[in-house]
């Protein structure tokens, strides 16, 4: 995690994620990416319930990735290791129930 403005960075490892879709509207698709903590992974103290945002095209494609706490935006920013973490799940647990639920 990176906070806007700090040059600390910390990479976290993300341990039996979950997700949800959910259809915005006819251009983008929402997915929630829930997830435990692996060994060694500590959340900074101002984030308590931390999850990943993931906005989609019909497509497939990943145009976003942002964190959330509690649901809402954030002052962080995912590392590069952690968004290839996401990205890795995404595409093989997610994209495939997605591609089926929008008729791909």
């Amino acid at each position: 995690m990176i906070q806007y403005g700090s040059v600390e960075v910390k990479d976290l490892k993300f341990i039996h994620m979950k997700s949800t879709i959910e259809l915005r509207d006819e251009q983008w698709i929402d997915i929630e990416v829930r997830f435990g903590l692996g060994e060694g992974s500590e959340l900074p103290n101002d984030i308590t319930d931390l999850s990943a945002l993931l906005i989609c095209s019909y497509s497939g494609g990943i145009a976003q990735i942002v964190p959330q706490d509690e649901g809402r935006d954030c002052e962080y920013q995912f590392t590069e290791s952690e968004k290839e973490q996401l990205r890795t799940y995404y595409e093989n647990e997610v994209k495939p129930k997605l591609l089926s639920k929008v008729g791909l």
